[in-house]
């Protein structure tokens, strides 16, 4: 039995983590002050005994050193959630990215120098490539981001300084590191309020509300089951050869904002119409977006043996069913 720290399991992505650790027999803490996460979330292993729940702020720095003092693994995923969260507090968006990250690398440090190496999960994002031009993004291609007057590149710059603070870790004491950039995970419990397109899209479908694409729909995203995503970071984490790297981790394969609509209208029978909306509508008047976001999966693929279940229409499917209770 392993003991792991999850920060941010009361979220999406960190409470599909937690039940598949507990499942594998893990002890698990989960840390999460609860701004974008509930505990509600958890309800399926609220009673497992191996589940410790603590409501904190891991910008605190004693919190971060009593929660680490024991465990073997530490998966970060709690940060800033969303573009729209971004978009209207960005100051917030960078203090809550990298300080908490550089408490948690500092006390996985002293714990290395004590001879007692702990393996350290980032969860990152394909917000880090920024503007990039290419159709698929590799893990060795340049960032590229927009002018610092455009709020909307703080959270990818943020979550790059995270990057370099881990990879900087592995580098300077061997500091046992695993990044994952996530592209747009999706699945039951993810919340459309902070801009989450495939939440948003489903629930106003099955409410017969306009579904609203932003701009003219054409941009290009790969959506992937959060359960596929958790597969490939469980494995991650137990491969030696996955040390001091960065991993792309969804799907591969692209579709328009505009199609993604259509399909979930398909998909729910729904009759509500397409509306369209600006950026400066959505969000402010300055926001610059990416018109494609595709990873380029290879590492990945040499590194773990494993492939996504779901297509798409499984996932849209998924996402559905939750909705539906």
């Amino acid at each position: 039995m392993k003991k792991i720290l999850v920060t941010g399991g009361a979220g999406f992505i960190g409470s599909h983590l937690t039940e598949a650790l507990l499942t594998r027999g893990d002890a698990v803490t989960v840390v999460d002050d609860l701004s974008t996460g509930t505990f509600e979330n958890l309800a399926a292993v609220q009673d497992h005994p191996a589940l410790t729940c603590v409501e904190g702020d891991i910008g605190d720095p004693e919190l971060v050193s009593r929660l680490t003092a024991d465990v073997d693994q530490v998966y970060h995923l709690a940060a800033a959630v969303g573009v729209a969260l971004v978009a209207r507090q960005p100051k917030e968006t960078i203090e809550r990215n990298i300080h908490p990250t550089e408490l948690l690398l500092d006390a996985m440090v002293e714990r290395h120098r004590d001879g007692q190496p702990v393996k350290f999960f980032l969860a990152s994002t394909s917000e880090v490539y920024g503007k990039n031009p290419k159709e698929t993004f590799h893990e060795e291609d340049d960032l590229i981001f927009g002018s610092t007057t455009r709020a909307r590149w703080s959270y990818g710059a943020s979550k790059a300084i995270d990057e370099f603070l881990a990879l900087a870790c592995h580098r300077q004491y061997g500091l046992p590191v695993v990044i994952g950039r996530f592209f747009n995970v999706v699945g039951p419990r993810q919340s459309g309020a902070y801009g989450m397109v495939l939440p948003r899209f489903v629930d106003a479908a099955l409410e017969g509300q306009p579904l609203v694409v932003h701009d003219d729909g054409s941009q290009i995203r790969c959506f992937a089951h959060v359960q596929d995503v958790i597969v490939a970071v469980t494995q991650l984490m137990e491969t030696a050869q996955a040390e001091g790297r960065v991993f792309n981790i969804g799907s591969d394969q692209p579709v328009s904002i505009v199609d993604l609509a259509h399909r979930v209208l398909a998909a729910t029978g729904s009759t509500s119409a397409i509306q369209y909306q600006s950026y400066s509508q959505a969000y402010d008047a300055d926001f610059e977006d990416v018109r494609r976001r595709v990873p380029d999966l290879t590492r990945l693929h040499e590194t773990i043996p494993v492939r996504n279940r779901h297509d798409l229409d499984a996932v849209i499917q998924s996402v559905i069913r939750a909705r539906k209770g």
